[in-house]
């Protein structure tokens, strides 16, 4: 499908082949406009771990997997299907394998069924296959980024600027709220790489423990010399992983932020040898309805809180549209008629896009950037993404000259006619 570009509800003319230098002029003075509002929050999918995978000759996580076999397989895979249809998604994911193979294991279980052990032990194999899918992939980017290779440097770079982009914001303005549907750590990679100061909701040191408070937590420094005068520090985000992550684990009562390093090798001590007990990544519920609601809920809750206020700004990126329960709170978001939705991707999500914007119905508060031209992320970051910084002497330059510029009054008089002597 064509390249799609919409502004202000108004779709600019790309020719057959988008100019970027033609189109830059348009895009980034409406993107810095967009990432100045009073609440900034970015959406990331799949799609950045595929770009930055791409970048370092990595082979990125695809989220595909093989359907399960034995007793009642056929059955897992038709109602898998039915699970991805109404989503929107051609063809299910692992996503959808799993959840309906854990909800016919729980099942089976409560039915004393002996094929419950078997079902178990298959949602175990998918799950080790998922974590060392990713692994593999966040492994390819380090040993690229490491070893300075041109693909790793070309990595470090669209994802250091990429995220600098969002996360300079003037520090007395609200933080930027980053969420992400990942599992993968490449954003806490790129927050290393770039020197930013993630803040979510663990509290703890060696494994810090995830908890349910809402205290405004943020970070503040001191000017050298003055006592009692905090000023906020720059550089500083709201990190929300909804969907769990790889080092996520529930143990003794408590979720935790274990130890596993950033692409670990696949005899670290931390990849369980039976994930689906500790694992805390969706849809794993980790054996319990009750841990399948936290820490999911609250993660959304913070989510829902950080978008569903007025003068909020949404930008996604590599999101397919495929979770309903985040499509809600985006909906929701829109209903507040000073909210504002950019959507940068690379295709249209197997029509999931299109849906969803004509159930919203808020075309005028949508930015959309579609296509292999905008999804490329060295396209966006060079040409079309603001510059990642905070830019005070841009500002001042720009104030000089509009200063500077001689009025019309002093050019001429005001008969038109020449200077008397």
């Amino acid at each position: 499908m064509t390249d799609l570009l919409r502004i202000r509800n108004e779709e600019v003319d790309l020719g057959e082949h988008p100019d970027p230098g033609t189109l830059r002029g348009k895009v980034e003075p409406w993107l810095a406009a967009v990432l100045q509002s009073e609440h900034l929050s970015l959406l990331l999918g799949n799609g950045l771990a595929m770009a930055i995978g791409y970048a370092a000759d990595a082979v990125p996580p695809t989220m595909a997997a093989s359907p399960f076999s034995g007793q009642l397989a056929d059955e897992v895979e038709a109602a898998a299907k039915r699970s991805a249809a109404a989503t929107g998604r051609g063809s299910p994911n692992i996503e959808d394998r799993i959840r309906t193979a854990l909800a016919l294991q729980a099942g089976l279980e409560i039915m004393g069924d002996s094929r419950s052990e078997l079902w178990a032990d298959q949602i175990d194999g998918a799950l080790r296959g998922l974590l060392s899918e990713v692994l593999a992939g966040e492994r390819g980017i380090k040993k690229a980024v490491e070893a300075a290779s041109d693909s790793g440097l070309t990595a470090h770079r669209l994802l250091v600027s990429f995220l600098l982009t969002f996360a300079s914001r003037s520090a007395s303005r609200d933080r930027l709220n980053l969420f992400t549907t990942n599992y993968d750590r490449i954003v806490e990679f790129g927050c290393d790489l770039a020197g930013l100061r993630p803040i979510d909701r663990f509290v703890g040191a060696l494994e810090p423990v995830f908890r349910s408070s809402r205290v405004d937590v943020d970070q503040h420094y001191n000017p050298p010399g003055i006592r009692g005068e905090p000023r906020y520090l720059e550089g500083v985000l709201r990190l929300g992983k909804i969907h769990g992550s790889l080092d996520w684990r529930f143990r003794n009562g408590a979720l935790r932020r274990v130890g596993l390093p950033f692409g670990a090798d696949p005899g670290h001590p931390e990849i369980l040898p039976d994930p689906a007990l500790g694992l805390m990544i969706y849809p794993n519920p980790a054996k319990d309805v009750e841990t399948l609601l936290y820490p999911y809920a609250e993660l959304m809750r913070d989510m829902s809180a950080a978008l569903c206020r007025p003068n909020s700004a949404l930008v996604t990126y590599g999101y397919g549209f495929g979770d309903d329960h985040i499509n809600r709170v985006i909906a929701d978001m829109l209903a507040i008629p000073s909210t504002h939705l950019v959507v940068i991707s690379f295709d249209w999500c197997e029509g999931r896009l299109a849906r969803f914007l004509d159930r919203s119905g808020r075309p005028a508060q949508v930015t959309l950037m579609v296509g292999s031209h905008f999804g490329s992320l060295p396209t966006l970051v060079d040409h079309y993404l603001p510059k990642p910084a905070i830019d005070t002497i841009s500002l001042r330059e720009a104030e000089l000259r509009q200063r500077r510029q001689p009025r019309p009054s002093e050019s001429s008089d005001v008969g038109g006619g020449g200077v008397s002597s």
